[in-house]
């Protein structure tokens, strides 16, 4: 196994190189800038907040120095995506896609590919686009549902698979296990495939050629040689042990281990909020699962049943932390894992469900808080050491941000909701 990219920054191969090129900042998911600072937030500053209505609004990517990429899509069985170029500061469109063609909506994923073009795959199709966001090509995908994104692998190719979760408003989930696709990366013609045993909710994640796939019960290892994927029989570490457990959404590979949130069943109840909204049993937990030995450890958020997230952890290799949360409950959950084990750091009550961005040299983090009473999403800096309050803004979302952050150009960070796209920004 091989870390392709780390926390520390450089680029990423199969990415463009710039500071956030895809969500998560890379197919590690990871979840920390590739280049640049933190906020470094100083006493006497505060954060100032653009906002702008931008419905169903995904994620934020960035290119070249000024370069801002904004991805939305409509709703329903027969949607469409399209992709913006937005002003970095008043957040405006200057340049648009014409309409790409979708399919059932669950929200996809965009990257800016390392030969310098932009890419998204949405419903059952994937793009290729240009700098200017004009077309060059599309790849209708074989099932009818939605694929849930995408990542880039150090030769160019990219993998994407079909989301095996509950839609809203349907009775059920698909039954068929999930099947993976390679598409290289000029026509996206599709050049390998294969079927797991189990379905999958989660998006990808890749150390290198490595594929990390959490099933519905299993996490999976699959690597691709170049030509074939072939799935790793010898690690197939089962993370659902207890009664009422639910399965996980998308691994952080870092620090040796596959890092996860369980208990994702209810996520298709979004109402606004997740507050309220699991169906779990059992408590939500940390998922390690060790990348070499498969051993498998769970460790609590809050002990509460009916716990729900949709997004993952993210962990701090250097600071030997790791930062869960559980959406359904309103509690965020550090534990150390200095000396081996998960032992618990801090906790606090806080309505975040959205992905966290991650400042590996100022250790602050980029979360988000709730307000129900206000109708009022926030954005939330914390320490990660300590877990106390740096500082707090309301975004302009009057619903939760159950989506993607993006740090920008300078002492700024971008958010999604799926009404609003907001820039933040510390002044004085």
């Amino acid at each position: 196994m091989t870390v392709a990219d780390s926390s520390s920054g450089n680029r990423i191969p199969g990415y463009w190189p710039s500071r956030w090129p895809g969500e998560d900042g890379g197919p590690r998911r990871t979840q920390t800038p590739r280049s640049g600072g933190g906020l470094g937030i100083r006493p006497g500053e505060h954060l100032e907040v653009t906002s702008r209505d931008a419905l169903a609004a995904t994620m934020v990517v960035v290119r070249d120095p000024g370069e801002v990429y904004l991805l939305r899509h409509t709703a329903g069985d027969k949607a469409v995506s399209w992709v913006e170029r937005i002003d970095p500061e008043s957040l405006e469109e200057i340049e648009r896609s014409p309409d790409l063609a979708g399919g059932p909506t669950w929200p996809g994923g965009l990257a800016v590919h390392e030969n310098g073009s932009v890419y998204v795959v949405f419903g059952r199709h994937a793009h290729r686009l240009g700098a200017d966001t004009a077309p060059i090509a599309v790849r209708e995908l074989p099932r009818e549902r939605p694929y849930n994104s995408f990542v880039v692998l150090p030769d160019g190719c990219l993998v994407t698979k079909d989301f095996g979760g509950t839609l809203p408003g349907r009775p059920a989930p698909p039954t068929e296990p999930t099947e993976l696709l390679v598409l290289e990366p000029e026509r996206l013609d599709i050049i390998a495939r294969l079927t797991l045993p189990e379905r999958s909710i989660a998006r990808l994640s890749a150390d290198g050629d490595d594929l990390y796939v959490v099933g519905h019960s299993t996490l999976f290892r699959v690597n691709w040689n170049g030509r074939a994927l072939t799935l790793d029989d010898e690690f197939r570490p089962r993370y659902r042990m207890l009664e009422g457990q639910t399965y996980g959404w998308d691994a952080v590979i870092d620090a040796g281990a596959a890092w996860f949130l369980d208990n994702g069943e209810g996520s298709e109840r979004y109402a606004g909020t997740f507050r309220g909204q699991g169906l779990s049993n059992a408590p939500l937990h940390l998922v390690r699962v060790d990348l070499e030995t498969g051993v498998v450890e769970l460790a609590e958020i809050c002990g509460k049943p009916f716990g729900v997230i949709a997004n993952p952890p993210t962990i701090d290799p250097e600071r030997k932390i790791a930062v869960g949360y559980d959406s359904g409950n309103g509690v965020l959950a550090a534990f150390s894992f200095a000396r081996g084990g998960l032992e618990p750091l801090w906790t606090r009550e806080q309505d975040h469900a959205c992905h966290i961005l991650r400042f590996a040299d100022t250790g602050e983090l980029i979360t988000g808080d709730h307000d129900r009473e206000r109708m009022a999403d926030q954005v939330v800096v914390l320490d990660i050491e300590t877990g106390d309050e740096v500082a707090r803004a309301d975004t302009a979302s009057p619903v939760q941000s159950v989506l993607f952050p993006c740090p920008g150009f300078d002492r700024d960070v971008y958010l999604c909701s799926f009404t609003t796209v907001s820039r933040i920004r510390v002044v004085e």
